[in-house]
C-alpha cells in the first residue's frame, strides 16, 4: 500500500469516537484536494447517522426532506456492491433534477464517487466523494484511487459499526487489518504473487494472513472464506 493509505488506515484503526471519525474526513477531504468525503448509513428502522465535510446545513435538510427515498444515488447503489460513478446513475426524472439544483446549490458538487458498503441487521451505507472538477480531471483521480477508496470506506464502515453500537449493533467476526486486506485483494481478483506485492508483503506472509483469516471465519478454503467476508461485511467488492 502507498505510505499515505498506511497512514490513513492507522488513523481508523485507531479511531475510538464518532468525532474521530468526522476529522478524518475532513483529513481526508483536505489531503485529496477534493470537495468532500462523505460517509452516510441507514438500517431498517430508518435511522441515520453521517460523517462528512458537506455543509451542516445541507445535511439537516437532506435528513428532514427525507431525500434519502429520492435521492439518485442511494437508489442506485442499493443494489450493487461495486464502486458507482454519479454520472452513470439516473438523473433523469424530475424529482432527481431538482434534488440535484439543490445539492450543488448547497456545495456537494457534480462529480461524485460512492463505495457501497453493507453490515448487520440490514445497515446500508456509501462512502463517497465529491467535486466539481472537469470530467477529465475527476477521470484520472477515480482511475488513481478507486481502490483505496474501497478499502479506506470499508475500514471506516467497519470503524463506526464498532463505536455506535445501538439498535444497528450486531456481533461482528474480528479479522485483523491484515486479514482483510489480504481477502480484500483476492476478492477484487488480485493472483496471490500480486495481492503480496500490492501490500508490499511476502506471499509467504500473505498465506499466513489468508488461513488465519480462512480459520476464523470457518471457511472450507480460500474462495469460500473471501464469499463468507462479504456476505458478513467485512469486505466489499
Amino acid at each position: 500500500m502507498r505510505p499515505d493509505l498506511e497512514i490513513t488506515l492507522d488513523r481508523l484503526a485507531q479511531a475510538t469516537t464518532l468525532e474521530e471519525l468526522q476529522s478524518e474526513t475532513l483529513r481526508l477531504r483536505d489531503e485529496s484536494g477534493i470537495a468532500n468525503v462523505v460517509y452516510h448509513w441507514t438500517n431498517l428502522k430508518g435511522e441515520q447517522f453521517g460523517a462528512g465535510t458537506y455543509a451542516p446545513e445541507w445535511a439537516v435538510h437532506y435528513i428532514n426532506q427525507n431525500y434519502i427515498r429520492v435521492d439518485p444515488v442511494v437508489s442506485g447503489c442499493f443494489n450493487r456492491f461495486h464502486p458507482v460513478e454519479w454520472k452513470q446513475l439516473d438523473w433523469s426524472g424530475k424529482a432527481a433534477r431538482a434534488f440535484l439544483g439543490e445539492a450543488v446549490e448547497a456545495g456537494v458538487g457534480r462529480q461524485g464517487l460512492s463505495v457501497p458498503l453493507r453490515g448487520p441487521n440490514g445497515q446500508f451505507a456509501l462512502f463517497t466523494v465529491t467535486d466539481e472538477c472537469a470530467d477529465s480531471a475527476w477521470r484520472a483521480y477515480a482511475d488513481e484511487r478507486t481502490r483505496d477508496l474501497i478499502l479506506i470506506a470499508h475500514f471506516f464502515n467497519q470503524k463506526a459499526l464498532e463505536i455506535r453500537r445501538g439498535t444497528d449493533y450486531a456481533e461482528v467476526m474480528r479479522l485483523s487489518p491484515r486479514e482483510i486486506d489480504a481477502l480484500t485483494m483476492l476478492a477484487i481478483g488480485y493472483s496471490r504473487a500480486q495481492a503480496a506485492e500490492r501490500l508490499s508483503i511476502s506471499e509467504h506472509t500473505l498465506r499466513v494472513y489468508i488461513e488465519s483469516a480462512r480459520s476464523k471465519l470457518g471457511a472450507a478454503n480460500t474462495t469460500h472464506a473471501v464469499a463468507k467476508a462479504l456476505t458478513l461485511g467485512l469486505i466489499l467488492l
